[in-house]
Formats: structure tokens, sequence, C-alpha cells
């Protein structure tokens, strides 16, 4: 026969959730620095396997797929495939299921990559590319973010605050299942589309620094990144495209590019060379 638990034997089991939730957060503490971001060597806090971001980027391609009005043939189709596939090339990253795809919305100026390697580019952001060398700066940029895996990174993050902060709920009594909204914080749900990552601001300079050695690598001229940005601070001012929403300033990220420049411009000349 079982006994209801009592009154007095509550603080007991109190107790032992927040020592069990403390464990759980010291094993995420210590799993920091596990995975080395690409090109840049930063340590970052991986707590999800490649397989589990694939999993969700597949999920997530399949709502943007469904709900959005995909061009599936075409110019700029043709045009966006093959910039990014042979970007992809020079990456040259196992486990990623790259597929590029064009968003027919002329007034929308944006484009996002998922975990696992699928990016999507809005026409309206081709409007504004004056050349194919920018239309390869944004493709490069969104393959940065999932080559750096910037989504994993920031569900790890979320993931971690949210034992810190179950921990916290559990000393106050407040049991409710809070942990289970983690992924789809991390993956900004209640945006547009489910698992579109709202990047920090490091993350962006950091996809902006691979986007531009693997674009020099792949033979696009790295200039174009710095002239795409500039036509970008032109764009409403009043209104910041949806591209530029969680981005870094116009000039603080012109800054960046030009101070990674240099070595651009070497794997550009290499690539010319071959």
């Amino acid at each position: 026969m079982t006994h209801p638990i009592e009154e007095s034997d509550m603080p007991h089991c109190r107790i032992i959730h927040i020592y069990w939730v403390a464990f759980l957060f010291a094993a995420l503490l210590a799993a920091q620095g596990c995975a080395v971001a690409p090109y840049t060597g930063r340590n970052q806090l991986m707590l999800v396997s490649p397989q589990q971001e694939l999993t969700l980027g597949n999920q997530a391609a399949e709502q943007v797929l469904h709900e959005e009005k995909v061009v599936r043939s075409g110019p700029q189709v043709n045009e966006v495939q093959a910039i990014g596939r042979r970007i992809a090339m020079v990456a040259d990253q196992q486990g990623y299921q790259w597929q590029f795809y064009v968003v027919d919305d002329p007034e929308t100026i944006n484009a996002f990559a998922l975990p696992g390697g699928k990016v999507f580019v809005y026409t309206g952001l081709l409007r504004v590319a004056k050349s194919p060398d920018e239309v390869a700066a944004v493709i490069a940029h969104e393959i940065g973010h999932v080559l750096a895996r910037h989504g994993g990174e920031r569900l790890s993050n979320t993931l971690l605050a949210q034992v810190g902060q179950e921990a916290a709920m559990i000393a106050l009594g407040d049991m409710s299942p809070t942990a289970t909204k983690a992924a789809n914080v991390a993956f900004g749900l209640g945006a547009q589309y489910g698992y579109i990552l709202p990047f920090s601001r490091q993350q962006e300079y950091e996809a902006d620094y691979i986007g531009l050695m693997i674009m020099a690598q792949a033979g696009y001229d790295p200039r174009a990144a710095i002239s795409f940005w500039q036509t970008m601070m032109q764009q409403d001012k009043a209104k910041p495209p949806e591209y530029l929403s969680t981005h870094p300033s116009d000039r603080n990220r012109i800054a960046e590019l030009e101070r990674a420049m240099p070595r651009a411009m070497q794997y550009y000349q290499n690539s010319r060379r071959m």
C-alpha cells in the first residue's frame, strides 16, 4: 500500500531535487568548450549533437516549405543553387545536407539558414544584390552560421541557463516544466518560423568572418560583402530590413569586414591562380 507524501516530507524531497538539478548544472558547466568554431578557433559550449541539429533543421525546413512560396525553377534558382554549391564544396564539411531555396517574396530582404544545411534566400534580397558576388556574400554568411553550429550553440546556452532557472524555481517551490520550452526559445519560436535563430552579435560577426573566407576560397570577390552592406545601409533607414533586425550595426559590421579583408583577399587571389 502506498502512502501519500506528508507535508513534513516535502522539504526533504525539495532538497533532493535541488541537489539533482545542481548536479546537472555542474555537468553542463563541465562541458563548456567541447566544440571549436572553424576559422576563428573560438571555444563553444555544445550540448547537442550534429544529428540533433539536423533533425531540428529538417523539421523547420518542412514548415517553411509548407508555408512559403518557394520558387522551384528559373534563373534565380539556378544562380542561388550554383553559388551555394560552389561555396559548400569549399567548406568541405561532412554531415551536412546542403540545399538552397529561393522564396518568392520581392518585398522581403531576407535570408536564413537552418541547422544541418538548409539555406533560404528571398527574392527581395536578390533584387537589391548587384552582382553574383554580392549574392555569394549573403549565402556564405548563412553557411558560416551552419558551419560554426551557431544553432546548437544557442540551444546549448539556453539549456544551461534553463537548468539554473529550474534550480531557482525548485528552491521557491515552483515545479512547472519550463525546461521543455528551452529548444523552442533557443531556436526563436514565436518568430515567423520555428527554429529560425536570433543569433547573438558575436555569432553574427563570426558568420561574417567565416563567410568572407569561404566565399573568397570559392573564387568570389570578398569585397562584394562590403558593397552589399553599404547598399543595405541605404535601405529604408526608418525601418531596417528584416535581415538586419538582429544584426550588428552596419558601420561596425563593415569595419570588421575591412579588418578581415587582407586575409580574404589572399584566399581570393589564390583561388584565381587555380
